[in-house]
């Protein structure tokens, strides 16, 4: 029998801050708490964020030299290329910024304080506002660029607005996860790329063939179905990862 059974008293039960049953309150306020701190974080070094825009500007300019303003031309197969680029430069600008919500955590050795300074719903959701918070910054400037240099004609702006936060929500949804599962490898780079491309894919496809749609004057009804396919894939994907980070968190 250990001490604490001799005396006659209970073992002393060390508390962890959140259990199994947290309330939602304390559990928003912990996903708050780490999105603010990557968000300092992001602000003060601006890794993820440059390495993106950098991207973009890039792929922008080297579309607008080599296509001869495309933007300029209206038939159907001319804006289906020209929605096609917007959302590789979109996809890949991303790919190069979004794999590094948890490897930074592993370079600086902060995982293990992360871990015990709030629970793994709590986590995800921060790292998936982070990520959605980039998104908005990226697909916003990487609309402006082609916008501007290869003279993308937008017919419907709320339609096209939509289905970029749409496709953002399916890139937040599927990435942040990916991120946690690649952040002890050794090509995490490479290894992110190629574990995001099959859940990416089936999105990008609707994505392109919608955000066509919304190039011409079709208005808000004719990318409707590609907008209820991204949110359905969106809210299906971010579920999934909700229930399996906690496994991939705690591995």
């Amino acid at each position: 029998m250990d001490r604490a059974t001799d005396t006659g008293q209970e073992a002393p039960v060390v508390e962890t801050p959140f259990r199994p049953g947290t309330p939602a309150p304390a559990l928003f306020a912990a996903a708050w708490a780490v999105f603010v701190k990557d968000l300092r974080i992001e602000l003060r070094t601006r890794y993820a964020l440059n390495a993106m825009v950098l991207f973009a500007a890039c792929t922008a300019v080297v579309v607008s030299v080599g296509t001869t303003f495309i933007g300029l031309r209206r038939t159907e197969e001319a804006l289906l290329i020209q929605s096609s680029l917007l959302w590789v430069a979109f996809l890949f600008a991303a790919i190069t910024g979004l794999s590094r919500g948890f490897v930074q955590e592993e370079e600086a050795r902060t995982m293990a304080a992360l871990r015990l300074a709030a629970p793994p719903v709590a986590v995800y959701l921060g790292k998936f506002l982070l990520n959605l918070a980039l998104l908005a910054v990226l697909g916003a400037i990487t609309s402006l660029l082609f916008i501007v240099l290869v003279r993308v004609q937008v017919g419907s702006p709320l339609a096209f607005v939509a289905l970029l936060a749409a496709g953002s929500l399916c890139l937040a949804a599927a990435t942040t996860i990916l991120a946690a599962i690649i952040a002890r490898a050794s090509f995490k780079s490479a290894l992110f790329a190629v574990l995001a491309f099959p859940l990416l894919v089936p999105p990008l496809i609707i994505a392109i063939q919608g955000t066509a749609l919304t190039l011409q004057h079709g208005g808000l009804g004719s990318a409707l179905g590609a907008l209820q396919f991204l949110v359905a894939y969106s809210v299906a994907t971010f579920v999934a990862s909700l229930m399996l980070f906690r496994f991939v968190w705690e591995a």
